[in-house]
């Protein structure tokens, strides 16, 4: 599968740009806020250059990480590695080449529209990270405000990246 790292770039911004705009003080910022125990003074305490570092370099962990879920052609380049014993060219004719030209001709174009990404993006959102917020915030004893915000803004920023990733081929 080839990687296409201008859309991983891009896609890893998404997570900082979606931030910016969904933890605004006039959207959900005050009551997120208040839901950590987040103060001025706290805020304005903090390394932002070390952080917003930190963030990026996360996000673009996480793209390239999507880039895998919101397509399909590296599980199945994967299997065609290990049923050609790593020469990635099947028998001509063989039921293996007929099967892989199917995918290529019929099954991958579908792969690669930012619906199909959009959709496993929310798949991950809701299947794997809504249990882990959900289950760290009420360990923490944070509000479902606290909770459900967070969880809105990471599922939005991977419905949006897994769509670019999908997308951009």
């Amino acid at each position: 599968m080839e990687i296409n790292f201008l859309a991983v770039i891009v896609a890893a911004l998404v997570p900082t740009i979606i931030g910016f705009l969904w933890y605004h003080e006039k959207t959900f910022g005050k009551v997120w806020a208040e839901g950590a125990g987040m103060t001025e003074e706290k805020m304005k305490s903090g390394n932002m250059g070390m952080i917003f570092g930190v963030a990026i370099l996360f996000s673009l962990l996480l793209s390239v990480s999507m880039t895998f879920h919101a397509v399909h052609d590296a599980q199945v380049q994967g299997a065609m590695y290990y049923a050609t014993d790593g020469t990635m060219e099947p028998e001509p004719g063989s039921e293996l080449a007929q099967w892989y030209e199917y995918f290529e001709t019929n099954l991958a174009p579908a792969n690669h529209v930012f619906s199909h990404g959009a959709v496993h993006g929310l798949i991950l959102g809701l299947m794997l990270l809504l249990p882990i917020i959900v289950n760290n915030g009420l360990f923490e004893r944070r509000g479902w405000k606290y909770i459900l915000i967070n969880t809105g803004y990471w599922t939005i920023c991977l419905v949006i990246m897994g769509g670019i990733l999908a997308a951009w081929r």
